[in-house]
């Protein structure tokens, strides 16, 4: 799958139009740090897409992209390690929760994305617990790879997988560029 077009529609952290527009929706989801935004611009071919930051947290809303005119990538806000106040970490929290269970929105895919040194921690566990609950079809991508060995990187998918229950898995490094093909065609084709 080629993308011929990436743009930014809106930002949210309430109900809006662009969570019930019929337009397809595939949603990303991850702990602060995972290297989410630099996995968003990987994706679509842009630099800049998706803000980058040196600090975790930089997302604080729900931010809809329109990819090829026809179908919204998700970016959701990481939680649990945000370089922010407990009080606005929680609101985080409470925005990603309410957009997976109770904003009516129901995206194609959600893709629970890992970073590979940290493996599956308990947040990433919670919301495991809460897409099964709420009936989403998701993936897992592992991303970073290339800060470990191939034989360490097979050892930590191994353990994800016992503890997703099988889940589909992809592996991935924004930096080099791995996996991305592949990512981009199970979210996009």
């Amino acid at each position: 799958m080629k993308i011929t077009s990436a743009t930014f529609v809106q930002g949210v952290v309430a109900d809006a139009d662009v969570l019930h527009d019929d337009v397809p929706q595939v949603a990303l989801v991850g702990r602060s740090n995972v290297g989410k935004s630099s996995l968003i611009n990987a994706l679509v071919g842009s630099k800049s897409l998706a803000k980058v930051g040196k600090k975790p947290g930089k997302t604080t809303e729900i931010n809809f992209f329109l990819i090829n005119k026809k179908q919204y990538l998700v970016d959701l806000p990481g939680y649990g390690f945000a370089e922010a106040s407990l009080a606005m970490r929680e609101e985080l929290k409470k925005l990603i929760i309410w957009y997976l269970t109770a904003s009516g929105a129901r995206p194609q895919t959600v893709a629970l994305i890992l970073d590979v040194k940290a493996g599956l921690t308990r947040f990433d566990e919670d919301m495991l617990l809460i897409l099964k609950d709420q009936k989403h079809p998701f993936i897992i991508i592992v991303n970073k790879i290339d800060k470990l060995s191939q034989k360490e990187v097979a050892e930590q998918v191994r353990v994800i997988q016992a503890k997703a229950d099988g889940a589909e898995i992809f592996c991935a490094s924004a930096a080099e560029r791995e996996g991305i093909d592949a990512i981009r065609e199970r979210l996009f084709a």
